[in-house]
């Protein structure tokens, strides 16, 4: 049975990018962004510098954390290092791997809130970049199959571009109705924008008219003349968006 997304508030669902090099401008993002953003992303960047030194002081101005750290190496090593970021009370972070590795981080994860995003394919990739990987299918192809391996694995959902996410949504329908399986979209670019570093990407209504439950969104807001005032902007879309969708 399907039903609207009308009920879903958009400013919930952008997922601002602090890809920034201090903790000093991640500071002065979140505070230039407080009130219209509530959930910002900290990635290797700024990892580097920062660590998770950002996340408590987050959390304690009710802002929720999404780690994109991807985490990818043996079994146990990820299982411990995501019982970590659970304790952290971070919301969202990302992994990447093959079936053991992402049951070793649900397992690590256990009973907490933090919800697990497995990476399929980053959208900086095309089917010309992964044949040079080595694989034989299609970005299409691959992406599904590490979306049905995240899905049976009990994680949360997936990381894909835009343009998979009508795919999976399909797929999710056809194979797990009752599972509220997240799809979340990096590569978002507004219309207008002359900025196409990601080789898969869409606009915030077309990513969510695809299926895309919530959207990462970083350059398009920080190289705005008025940030704030953009992200205002790109809100208002995303909520037309959801409120035309049902699923």
């Amino acid at each position: 049975m399907q039903t609207t997304m009308s009920s879903i508030t958009a400013k919930d669902r952008l997922i601002f990018a602090l890809d920034v090099p201090t903790v000093e401008a991640a500071k002065q993002w979140v505070e230039k962004l407080d009130g219209v953003v509530s959930v910002f992303k900290i990635g290797l960047e700024l990892y580097v510098r920062a660590g998770v030194s950002l996340v408590p002081s987050l959390l304690q101005t009710g802002k929720k954390v999404f780690l994109d750290l991807k985490y990818y190496d043996i079994p146990e090593t990820v299982k411990g290092a995501t019982r970590n970021v659970a304790e952290l009370g971070a919301s969202f972070l990302t992994i990447h791997g093959d079936t053991n590795i992402l049951k070793a981080a649900v397992e690590g994860r256990g009973n907490s809130s933090l919800k697990l995003l497995a990476v399929t394919v980053l959208t900086s990739l095309n089917n010309d970049d992964i044949k040079e990987l080595g694989y034989e299918c299609s970005v299409q192809d691959l992406v599904l199959l590490r979306a049905r391996k995240a899905l049976e694995a009990g994680c949360d959902g997936v990381i894909c571009s835009p343009q998979e996410a009508g795919s999976i949504r399909s797929m999710i329908a056809k194979e797990a109705p009752s599972h509220d399986f997240l799809i979340i979209t990096p590569g978002i670019r507004p219309q207008d924008s002359t900025r196409q570093d990601h080789k898969r990407s869409s606009t915030p209504a077309a990513a969510i008219q695809s299926g895309a439950d919530f959207l990462i969104i970083g350059r398009p807001i920080r190289d705005a003349g008025d940030p704030r005032q953009t992200a205002q902007a790109l809100i208002r879309e995303m909520q037309g968006a959801f409120d035309s969708v049902t699923r």
